[in-house]
Parts: C-alpha cells; structure tokens; sequence
C-alpha cells in the first residue's frame, strides 16, 4: 500500500489553518516549494518570510517566485532559522498563522550543510512565540543524513516538552520522514 508523502499531508493541514491575508513563515526555504506554497495560500494581502543560510537556494527561490508572479508575497532572509525572532518585523510578531520547517540538506546541494539541533532547537521557541494563538507548527524531521537521528530526538522531545505548556500535536511518522504538526493554545 502506498502512503501519501507527509509533504502532501503538511501541505494539507496547512491550506486549512491558513486564510488570504494571513502571515507566514517558511523557516528553510531550500528548494522553495513550501515558500511558493505559502505565498499562494496567502494570497495578495499576506506575506510569507522564508529564511536560508544558503545563498544559492534563495537565489533559485526569488527567480521562481518571480516567474509565478509571487514575489512580491515574500521576503527571502539569508539567515539561519535560528534567527526568526531577531529577523521578524515587529508587524509579524505574534501574528503568524503558519511556521514550517523542512528540517535536513537541501536535495541536490552540499549534504555537509544541514540543519542541526543545536540551532533547530531556539528557532523552534522563536516559532512558537510567534504564532497567533491556535498557529500551526509544521516540522518535518529527516533521520537519514549525518546528524539526522540526532536533531529527529531533540524535536520529539521538544515537542512533548511544548505540549506540557499547552501545545496539541499530531505525529505521523514513516520508514523515513517524521511529520510534527502542532497547535498553539487557542
């Protein structure tokens, strides 16, 4: 039987959490397919912030996002996810709808430039006090690459931490991927 990606299904979950108008936040850009997706479900009057340390992946982002007519929907920040919080403009601040993370390397790219526990970890507090109450929190955890099993780890036991202060999530794991969607208090 074959399963449909956990891509799909945080795509799903997140068209129904997010209205046009709506604020966002696509915390590792990489090959920009859930910044498109956000800046789509946003539509004209929201805004979606997409975060990169990799030049190169936000360069292929803004040239897609130009060619859909998306562009001006986005602000593309060559930064760690880590810096969300500093990054953000104080007109976002707790008023994001969505945050996402596609955590990993970039499909095609350097597989030494992956995201970390160590930086995952406060960008993941800085999401969370971002969102508007009832904001959703996609993360999707990669364990196949060096450090994978490690960062996968240190989510889970984020999030169960975040649900002791009043966050609801789901989890559908996989051979591979894990799928984390959590919910802040309403």
């Amino acid at each position: 039987m074959r399963h449909r990606p956990l891509t799909r299904l945080a795509h799903s979950r997140i068209a129904s959490a997010l209205q046009a108008g709506d604020l966002a936040v696509d915390a590792t850009v990489g090959n920009a397919h859930d910044t498109r997706f956000l800046a789509e479900q946003v539509g004209e009057e929201g805004h979606v912030w997409g975060f990169d340390v990799q030049p190169s992946a936000l360069a292929a982002a803004g040239q897609a996002l130009a060619q859909q007519g998306l562009s001006a929907r986005v602000t593309l920040v060559e930064d760690g996810h880590q810096a969300l919080a500093e990054r953000l403009p104080l007109q976002a601040q707790g008023r994001l709808a969505v945050v996402m993370f596609n955590l990993g390397y970039l499909p095609g790219s350097d597989k030494q430039i992956t995201t970390r526990a160590a930086t995952t970890l406060p960008a993941l507090e800085a999401a969370v006090a971002n969102l508007r109450p009832g904001g959703l929190l996609s993360v999707l955890t990669y364990r196949g690459h060096p450090g994978g099993d490690e960062e996968a780890a240190a989510v889970a036991s984020w999030m169960a931490d975040a649900q002791g202060r009043g966050c609801r999530y789901d989890v559908i794991e996989s051979p591979g991927p894990i799928l984390y969607l959590l919910t802040t208090p309403a």
